[in-house]
């Protein structure tokens, strides 16, 4: 079995879920309680591919919040995470995927020192963070988006939002390899990680992102953000690309305006209809066939019998691994999830 561990987007969305799944005290809690809730396994999975194989999972609400690393709950989310994993393992599952903030807290705070979970010493090999298949996703939304748009990537700018992280350059590693881009920005918090990254690409220019907006045909947005933020339209090119590859979301306003295409980075969607219920509640408009990028690696990795902690630490996704991940995707029937024309 695999499994997926995942979160809510904000204290109000947590609440409306857990009333209509029935934990009706979680419903009518604060995000004090929240803090101290014990991780839930809330769903039973059934996958099928293509290929004809099913393969079952479970998902395990980790009861993080974005609001716990806003309001410096630290150690609240870390707890969260590792606990999650804890009842994973204890669940027997093979291969369990971190979503969202959940592998995003585990790198950041370095909880591999922490595998003492109560009395389960954590087998990393068990979990993947998924973002080596979120970032093949994202460079094939990109792709398929200068195909819609007739935009030529060879004249395009392509910004880089969060460059540094371990989806960010592994997105700027396959666009190196693979295309032929016009100019590449690249775009983070720390100076020294983007020399660095610069160096190792061999191409790539550093600027603020206030200087890469108004020059940016496409802007893939993959910063590690707790909370969304607003962007004007009216700085951006006309036609302008943006995928938002975060989770909650990066780009917290709608936006709308002639020749500005906004998508739903990092998803993908199935060829047959998953049994679970879970994705009704994560703002889908096909919740029996869409979902998370990451969540579908570790549903690849069970089709397989992969069981190794295929995406784990921070810049460690190499080229060979985003090939594998995408020949496996299109093996078993996930495509990139796009908006219809």
């Amino acid at each position: 079995m695999f499994g997926l561990i995942g979160h809510l987007t904000s204290l109000a969305h947590a609440k409306r879920v857990a009333d209509k799944l029935g934990y009706s005290e979680y419903a009518e809690s604060d995000l004090e309680f929240w803090c101290m809730a014990p991780p839930q396994v809330v769903d039973e999975i059934t996958v099928t591919s293509i290929t004809g194989q099913k393969i079952y999972g479970q998902y395990v609400e980790s009861c993080f919040l974005p609001e716990m690393l806003a309001g410096g709950r630290v150690k609240a989310a870390c707890r969260k995470v590792l606990n999650a994993m804890a009842l994973a393992q204890r669940r027997g599952l093979n291969i369990t995927a971190l979503g969202g903030f959940s592998s995003i807290i585990f790198e950041t705070f370095r909880l591999d020192s922490l595998r003492r979970v109560r009395n389960i010493d954590l087998e990393i090999q068990r979990f993947t963070t998924g973002n080596t298949h979120t970032a093949y996703i994202i460079c094939q939304q990109l792709q398929l988006a200068a195909q819609r748009y007739a935009m030529d990537l060879a004249a395009a700018t392509v910004a880089v939002v969060g460059a540094t992280g371990d989806i960010g350059s592994a997105i700027c590693q396959w666009l190196v390899a693979h295309t032929h881009l016009g100019k590449l920005l690249l775009i983070a918090r720390e100076r020294r990680r983007l020399e660095e990254l610069q160096a190792k690409l061999k191409q790539g220019e550093i600027c603020s992102l206030e200087e890469a907006l108004p020059r940016a045909d496409f802007i893939v947005w993959v910063a590690s953000m707790s909370q969304g933020m607003a962007l004007d339209p009216q700085v951006l090119p006309d036609p302008c690309v943006i995928i938002d590859g975060g989770y909650p979301k990066n780009i917290a306003s709608s936006l709308q305006r002639k020749g500005l295409y906004v998508i739903d980075g990092g998803m993908v969607e199935h060829s047959l209809d998953i049994e679970w219920n879970i994705m009704q509640f994560l703002n889908v408009a096909n919740p029996a066939r869409q979902l998370f990028a990451c969540f579908a690696e570790s549903m690849l990795l069970e089709f397989e019998g992969l069981y190794t902690n295929f995406s784990w630490g921070r810049n460690l996704i190499t080229l060979e691994k985003l090939d594998l991940i995408g020949q496996l995707s299109r093996k078993h029937g996930f495509r990139p999830l796009m908006p219809e024309a």
